[in-house]
C-alpha cells in the first residue's frame, strides 16, 4: 500500500480509522483557537488554509481528531485534499495532526503544514521539507508527535518584531492596517505554493517562490 513508506507513523499492514485518501494530502494550517487570535500573525497559516478551502469548495466541520476538517479536490480527477485546523493551541498541534494522519492513512511526507515564520520578511513565502523547528512550538510538537520532521512546510513570512518587542507578544498581535493589502496577496501566494507542492513537487515550487516577494 502506498502509505507503507510513512516514517515512524505506521507498521506495515496497519489499518486506518477512516477512509484512506489514496494519493491525497493532509494540509494543516497552524494557529490558536477562538476569535481572540484569529486575526493575529501566529494564525496566518489558518488564514491561508481558508483561501485553499474556498478554492476547493470545502467547509470546515468538527472532526473526531479534535480538529476542524474540510475536504475537496483542486480539480476534477485530482488528488484529494484534507484541510485541517486543530481545536487546540499552537503548542499542542501534534496530537491532532498525528490523529489525522492515522485516520486518513496519510504518511508524513504527504503532510503540508502552513505556518507563520519570524525569520522571513513579511512579504515572502518559502517552502521546505524537514529541518528544525526554529523555536516554533507548533512545528516542534508536530515533529515530536509524528516521530519525524520530514513533513512539508509552507513558511509564511511575518518578519521580526520592531525594536525590543518580545517575539512572543509580536506573533499574537494583528497585522497593521497598512499591511492588509499585502497580506491578502500573500495568503493567495501561500495557497498557490501549497497547490504547487501537490501538483509540481518541492523543487519546482521552490524555484517558483524563493527569491521573490509577494506580488
Amino acid at each position: 500500500m502506498w502509505f507503507d513508506s510513512a516514517v515512524g507513523l505506521f507498521r506495515r499492514g496497519a489499518k486506518t480509522e477512516g477512509e484512506p485518501v489514496g494519493d491525497g494530502w493532509l494540509v494543516v494550517g497552524l494557529g490558536n483557537p477562538g476569535a481572540k487570535y484569529e486575526a493575529t500573525r501566529h494564525n496566518v497559516g489558518q488564514m491561508a488554509l481558508d483561501v485553499l478551502a474556498d478554492r476547493i469548495g470545502g467547509r470546515f466541520a468538527a472532526h473526531k481528531t479534535n480538529s476542524r476538517v474540510a475536504e475537496g479536490f483542486l480539480r476534477p480527477g485530482g488528488p484529494k485534499l484534507v484541510l485541517a485546523k486543530s481545536n487546540g493551541y499552537m503548542n499542542t498541534s501534534g496530537g491532532p495532526v498525528s490523529a489525522l494522519c492515522k485516520y486518513f492513512g496519510v504518511p508524513a511526507e504527504r503532510v503540508i503544514v502552513l505556518h507563520d515564520e519570524l525569520d522571513l520578511p513579511f512579504d515572502s513565502i518559502k517552502v521546505k521539507q524537514g529541518g528544525g523547528h526554529g523555536g516554533h512550538n507548533g512545528l516542534r510538537d508536530i515533529a515530536k508527535a509524528l516521530d519525524t520532521p520530514e513533513f512539508l512546510r509552507v513558511r509564511i513570512g511575518i518578519g521580526r518584531p520592531p525594536g525590543q518587542q518580545d517575539p512572543a507578544d509580536f506573533v499574537l498581535k494583528p497585522f497593521a492596517s497598512g499591511e492588509r493589502d499585502t497580506l491578502a496577496v500573500m495568503l493567495e501566494d501561500a495557497a498557490d505554493a501549497t497547490e504547487g507542492l501537490v501538483d509540481d513537487g518541492l523543487l519546482a515550487t521552490q524555484q517558483r517562490f524563493h527569491g521573490r516577494a509577494a506580488k
